[in-house]
């Protein structure tokens, strides 16, 4: 047996017991039993735009309950929310989970880190459920981007500003694209080649019906509150996603102009940049011996969120980071990973981790990702569990990863086992 041959051996030997290891099944074990996300539409224009936040984020609650059937939501103790740029969050968070028919007893908070804050409110349940602190938790993410436009910071003080480092997190996040670009030798071509890809398989997937096992219906309401109108609201259904692109071409993207000419080399555009997208999603996680209690569907196990920190002016490359991060804690290899939703903030950091990290480009967003399908800042990280599991469920895959780059300079992944 040549040498070749028995690592060839060895590899694949070691693969199997990463992912045997991984895959054990534990009473305590922390699993999904319900993972969903309502359709995604453009800001100011698509079918959410006459929501107020408040009102998105109650219809997202509902969902959940429609998507529970018969689970009685007593059973939920806990609800974490992400979100980045609701006001007075809290507020609304607590009050749509009672209006939604969530119990008194079912506490409730608000997470916000940024692109990764419905991430965080997952791992958030999820550690609570590890700590045996609860049984059973709900963990959601939304963002209403039609009713509170990202306005950026009013600014820091003279002695932050003297840090260089801390200075830059004032910048916009178009200047941190071009940024990657630039350092990194991203090209133009290779950007709108990746966002085509992205509009191409979505539109792909939301004509063959693939999204309809992740997306919950929600009515909508047709125009804003007007408390000095007297005449009735009237609701909507809204079922799909409104922002996909059809027939979307490298060649149509490359006439697209500059987003920021201001700063080198200006190859961000409207069409390879995530979309500005209202939207909703949520998980609800539980312990194996609770889903197994209450006769439920194990869909996947969460195994491990890893975060890090990097410089602000590149923050788009926090995949890049987190992801080797979340392997060497886990014992599994990057090649080992069946499936990845990677969120395209911009394409200028989606090229570069996919490049970075030797990724094969078939296993990363099958199915589109945020700049064909939108990126609602909170809703991201939930949305991408949703996505992820149903796919991976129709090909029979095992594993799963979910990351993003996070504003101010950070990046998230999380290993998902599905069942």
């Amino acid at each position: 047996m040549t040498e070749r041959v028995k690592q060839l051996l060895g590899h694949l030997s070691n693969r199997a017991s990463a992912v045997d290891r991984l895959s054990t099944k534990n009473p305590d074990d922390v699993v999904v039993t319900m993972a969903f996300r309502t359709p995604l539409c453009k800001a100011r224009k698509g079918g959410f735009k006459a929501m107020g936040s408040d009102e998105l984020l109650l219809a997202t609650f509902k969902a959940a309950r429609a998507r529970m059937g018969l689970l009685d939501p007593a059973v939920i103790q806990d609800i974490t929310v992400g979100t980045v740029l609701t006001p007075e969050a809290p507020y609304a968070a607590r009050a749509a989970a009672l209006t939604a028919g969530f119990p008194e007893t079912a506490a409730v908070q608000v997470i916000n880190r940024f692109c990764s804050s419905g991430l965080m409110a997952i791992s958030t349940v999820a550690n609570a459920i590890r700590n045996q602190e609860i049984d059973c938790g709900l963990a959601v993410g939304y963002e209403n981007m039609s009713a509170n436009p990202d306005k950026g910071t009013q600014g820091f003080s003279e002695e932050i500003m003297a840090c260089p480092a801390a200075a830059d997190c004032k910048m916009p996040m178009g200047w941190t694209s071009e940024n990657v670009a630039k350092e990194f030798n991203i090209t133009r071509e290779a950007m709108d080649l990746y966002a085509a890809r992205s509009h191409t398989r979505a539109e792909r997937a939301r004509a063959t019906g693939l999204f309809k096992e992740e997306i919950e219906p929600i009515e909508a309401w047709t125009r804003p509150a007007d408390p000095d109108s007297s005449s009735p609201r009237t609701k909507v259904t809204v079922s799909e996603d409104d922002g996909i692109r059809t027939n979307t071409t490298p060649a149509g993207l490359a006439k697209i102009r500059s987003a920021f000419p201001q700063w080198p080399p200006a190859q961000t555009t409207g069409g390879n940049a995530s979309q500005i997208t209202d939207g909703g999603a949520a998980v609800l996680l539980m312990t194996r011996r609770k889903a197994e209690e209450l006769g439920l569907v194990v869909l996947a196990k969460h195994v491990a969120t890893s975060v890090t920190g990097l410089a602000p002016r590149i923050m788009g490359i926090g995949p890049a980071l987190a992801i080797p991060r979340l392997m060497e804690r886990t014992g599994l290899g990057i090649g080992e990973v069946d499936l990845f939703e990677i969120n395209e903030a911009f394409a200028s950091m989606y090229v570069y981790c996919i490049e970075k990290l030797g990724l094969d480009p078939e296993k990363v967003n099958v199915n589109g990702g945020a700049i064909a399908l939108g990126h609602p800042l909170g809703c991201t990280g939930t949305r991408q569990v949703a996505t992820g599991i149903a796919e991976a469920r129709r090909r029979g895959s095992k594993t799963l990863v979910t990351s993003m780059c996070i504003g101010l300079g950070m990046g998230a992944a999380a290993l998902w086992i599905v069942e």
